[in-house]
């Protein structure tokens, strides 16, 4: 989609900067959108104002390619964020299959066959890909069978390949790998099959491997005594990291957060807070060298990981400007830091929550002042179901008989990336309202074999409505602006411009535009197929356009 520019072109120094230098990517991005998040803070912000609310009703679609139906099988998900540059477009399929499209007439300039083994067991929530990574003239990306992928960007001949890790062993790689100062960082999934969690970083020229960073500890490193003595349940820990990391240039510092301990749903295996699992963590960027972390869930049976990516902004609150750093987990609330220390900017509290000694609960649980986004209580049972605490978060549970609490594994926020608004310090969160059915901490008592499930329970959801919830938080208060509810889950991420306008995709294949200051649709345009994937903004040849 596009509407031509009345303004705006870049400065001089602005056209002889390096695209790819680390102060060219931390700016927001105009004449292309080179790194998953739009910059290096993950605020997906576009400055382009050419779209804006009076001409929006507008915007027509200009061309519209086929993928040579790479990826529409039933098992696929396409989530993928277009990456922009020099007149290309790339995106990634669910079947790892790389495509470079011309931005003025979607033509396919080339192709990556990824041709992954169709016996690949190991995945844990559908065949799919978040985007890929580009600098060093390369395109990264990392393939659901433990490769990390670097492609020739004009040609797509594939440069480099490195087996990162490998599937049989439990992990895979479904977010978009991270290009800073000649490194490419990359997490990786599998918390699910009982794996160590790992975030490395590699040369982006050799595919060598230059650091590794465990988001479980080991022995003698920080956070190791949050795991139990004499076990090696931290071999199997998990803390996976689902998404692309930001990263401040000026600090030094690469920042993610980390998912659920393993098994998911048994801590009596693992007492202990766990760490640094379902945590916010900063890592220094040149060594991988731990610096700071905030856990957000101590001890998580529940699986209320942070698997959205987290976004950095700096903004006045009580009068002082700070360097922050939030992250919405599934718990539904946003934590809010600062991402010098790592302490809480707004205040979050430690409580006292419910016990369950077969489970090794944790005593307290952090609570963040401020609104949540979604729903923590169930107000009125499912039938054939007895209220336990009032259905309400960190509500635990033992044995096979279900208890219904809310927000369930789905959240509250998951994947899909939230996008901030600097001019209004307003982060946009894409979330869901359902309720969770809870069973677990009787099976998985002894680890399942390498590259098997690890659970410890089963995964349920309550017999209740579903719906998703949209929302603007003021990072300075954690109060929301202002909060919709729709009919279906969220299940994509968005992207504002300087305008006000909220670009999201839905389930029922629409492509919506929202107003920033309230939420009100604007503009909607139906894609044909489910839009899960985070739209991106550019400006080519005086031109603004959504792709």
């Amino acid at each position: 989609f596009r509407t031509t520019s009345s303004s705006a072109k870049r400065t001089a120094a602005e056209a002889r900067a390096d695209a790819f230098s680390p102060a060219a990517l931390t700016s927001p991005p105009r004449d292309g959108w080179r790194t998953n998040g739009g910059n290096y803070f993950n605020q997906r912000y576009s400055p382009l104002a050419s779209i804006n609310r009076s001409n929006v009703s507008q915007l027509k679609g200009v061309w519209r390619t086929h993928l040579n139906g790479s990826g529409v099988g039933p098992q696929y998900s396409g989530s993928a964020q277009p990456i922009v540059h020099d007149g290309r477009i790339y995106i990634v399929t669910g079947a790892n299959d790389v495509f470079a499209l011309d931005v003025a007439t979607g033509a396919i300039a080339w192709t990556y066959a990824a041709r992954l083994d169709p016996s690949i067991s190991t995945i844990c929530c559908g065949w799919t890909n978040r985007g890929a990574g580009l600098g060093d003239g390369k395109l990264f990306f990392g393939a659901l069978d433990g490769r990390l992928v670097a492609l020739d960007e004009k040609t797509g001949k594939e440069v480099w390949s490195v087996q990162a890790e490998r599937w049989q062993d439990g992990y895979s790689i479904t977010s978009a790998p991270l290009y800073y100062d000649g490194m490419v960082v990359t997490g990786f999934a599998g918390a699910e099959y009982g794996v160590r969690g790992k975030v490395k970083a590699f040369d982006a020229r050799t595919g060598k491997l230059l650091w590794t960073f465990h988001p479980i500890p080991g022995p003698g490193e920080t956070g190791h005594d949050t795991w139990p003595r004499n076990s090696d349940a931290w071999q199997r820990g998990g803390g996976t990291v689902w998404q692309t990391p930001a990263v401040d240039p000026a600090l030094g510092l690469i920042y993610f957060s980390t998912g659920n301990p393993s098994p998911d749903f048994n801590g009596a295996v693992r007492p202990g807070d766990n760490l640094f699992t379902a945590s916010m963590v900063a890592v220094d960027a040149r060594t991988g060298k731990y610096r700071w972390h905030f856990q957000q869930v101590h001890h998580d049976i529940w699986d209320y990981d942070a698997p959205s990516p987290v976004v950095l902004f700096d903004a006045t609150i009580k009068g002082v400007q700070r360097k922050g750093i939030a992250q919405v987990g599934k718990t539904g609330w946003a934590y809010i830091l600062d991402r010098v220390t790592g302490k809480p900017l707004i205040g979050i509290d430690e409580r006292a929550v419910p016990q369950e000694p077969r489970q090794a609960t944790a005593k307290t649980q952090p609570y963040p002042r401020g609104d949540a986004i979604v729903p923590q209580q169930v107000d009125i049972a499912p039938e054939g179901y007895e209220l336990v605490n009032g259905g309400r978060i960190f509500t635990p549970f033992f044995g096979e008989k279900g208890v219904i609490a809310s927000p369930s594994l789905f959240g509250g926020a998951n994947w899909p990336p939230s996008s901030y608004d600097p001019a209004r310090n307003y982060l946009f969160v894409c979330a869901s309202d359902v309720p969770g059915n809870f069973t677990g901490g009787h099976k998985d008592n002894q680890p399942t074999p390498v590259g098997k499930e690890y659970l410890g329970g089963a995964v349920g959801f309550a017999a209740l409505p579903r719906s998703g919830i949209f929302a603007a938080v003021d990072v300075r208060t954690n109060k929301l602006a202002w909060r919709q509810r729709w009919l279906d889950q969220c299940y994509s991420g968005s992207v504002v411009t300087a305008s006000g306008l909220l670009f999201v995709g839905r389930n029922d294949g629409r492509l919506t535009a929202l107003d920033a200051d309230n939420g009100r649709l604007l503009w909607q345009f139906q894609t044909g197929a489910g839009m899960n994937s985070t739209a991106s903004v550019f400006e080519s040849g005086g031109k603004q356009y959504v792709v």
